[in-house]
């Protein structure tokens, strides 16, 4: 027997109909013997809905108000579940939040796991019961309602399940697993049978929506094996047919590259005229950090005659316009003579662990972009991890090249 947490995304819970299709999988995951422990997320477009309300409210909303709002719609996923479970003639109740409880940090909206109390859960499951909880949500040291931030829900998943000390996290959502890449810009990408931590850490990073940043930290941190699998597939037609994300010495022989991945939610900015000497880059990034701003790729040109230089970042695209307000009230400050920017720029990234006993793999993407007539504007690297940023247009064309120079296509 193991103990399995089962995860449930928005488009799995979006109406009755569905919500009894997830109460099936339940069931037959139970029927093989497992104890089982449900999170679910609310219905698609639901939380959409609830931060519209608060907004209409008051644009400055108390944040704990806001999470009290917002954190309902999960609420009644959990609660329909249960009711759907118990129909079909199965032991089930829900768990709030603050009732096992679910402790966290008190920074509503974005706050962080720190504690779950499993004792009364372990109970229940042990005595036949199903266990459904809400994900996103928490309770922070003053037993006030507390939200995890857009994606919790697979964060969610990923402590309970390493609180519950589970075999397995699976996560069900409307893709049958992670693919080296888009199968919307390449029907011949192929789906991965195990993709390690770090690889998964890195494509989600860079714009895989596949699963949240946060759940999979958490998941390598606390060696959580998780499996990305779909909910509309035939019942009864899969044994474990997703992907599963393990620790690297799970998988026997490491692929060069995991995937390709794409992220059209940049911008590029370049500060000109920069005096070269110390402490000017601290001077630009400085009030940015302040101020919130998410820099990503950084490059600093070579002095120029004038004593002078330029600095260029990326930043997410919807950050552009606080970035140059930043900027221009930073002047006095950074002593540049003009604020450059460009939003039609993409960022492009091959991750793979097995770069880290390969040479050679940065110049393949660089040949292969530069034959197809792509200019690269910026680079960035990590150990498993090369990213480049592109004028948009050519995206989906760098992607295609991309997947096939580095033998990704599928042969089938």
């Amino acid at each position: 027997m193991a103990r399995i947490v089962m995860k449930f995304g928005g488009t799995s819970m979006a109406g009755t109909e569905r919500i009894r299709n997830v109460a099936m999988r339940v069931k037959a995951q139970v029927e093989r013997g497992d104890e089982v422990a449900v999170v679910v997320s609310a219905m698609a477009g639901e939380t959409d809905r609830l931060v519209g309300f608060c907004r209409e409210a008051s644009p400055l909303a108390d944040p704990r108000e806001y999470d009290v709002v917002v954190a309902s719609g999960e609420q009644v996923t959990a609660g329909l579940l249960a009711i759907a479970l118990q129909s079909l003639g199965l032991k089930a109740r829900s768990w709030l939040g603050w009732q096992l409880p679910v402790r966290t940090s008190d920074a509503h909206g974005s706050a962080r796991i720190e504690d779950i109390d499993t004792r009364a859960c372990l109970a229940s499951m042990a005595a036949g019961e199903i266990a459904v909880m809400p994900g996103f949500q928490g309770v922070d040291a003053g037993d006030r309602v507390a939200t995890l931030g857009r994606g919790g829900s697979d964060t969610s998943a990923v402590a309970l399940a390493a609180a519950l000390k589970a075999d397995r996290c699976d996560i069900y959502t409307d893709v049958d697993g992670v693919y080296t890449t888009d199968p919307r810009i390449v029907p011949r990408a192929r789906k991965l049978t195990l993709i390690t931590y770090e690889e998964m850490l890195e494509l989600a990073s860079v714009g895989a929506k596949v699963l949240q940043t946060r759940s999979v930290e958490l998941a390598m941190k606390e060696k959580v094996r998780v499996q990305v699998l779909s909910s509309f597939t035939v019942h009864g037609n899969d044994e474990l047919p997703g992907t599963l994300v393990v620790d690297e010495d799970e998988i026997v022989e490491q692929e060069l590259i995991a995937g390709v991945a794409y992220n059209r939610n940049e911008a590029k900015v370049t500060v000109v005229g920069v005096p070269d000497k110390p402490g000017v880059v601290a001077n630009i990034f400085g009030p940015l950090a302040e101020a919130n701003v998410n820099v990503d790729m950084i490059v600093q040109n070579y002095a120029q005659a004038g004593g002078t230089t330029d600095v260029t970042f990326t930043v997410p695209r919807t950050e552009l316009v606080l970035s140059l307000d930043v900027l221009a009230r930073s002047q006095g400050l950074i002593g540049y003579t003009d604020v450059r920017s460009d939003d039609a720029v993409a960022k492009i990234s091959v991750v793979g662990v097995g770069m880290r006993s390969h040479a050679g793999v940065a110049v393949t993407m660089f040949k292969a972009l530069a034959d197809r007539g792509i200019n690269i504007q910026a680079i960035t690297t990590s150990e498993i991890k090369v990213s480049v940023l592109i004028a948009e247009e050519y995206t989906e064309l760098a992607v295609r090249v991309l997947h096939t120079a580095y033998g990704l296509d599928a042969t089938t």
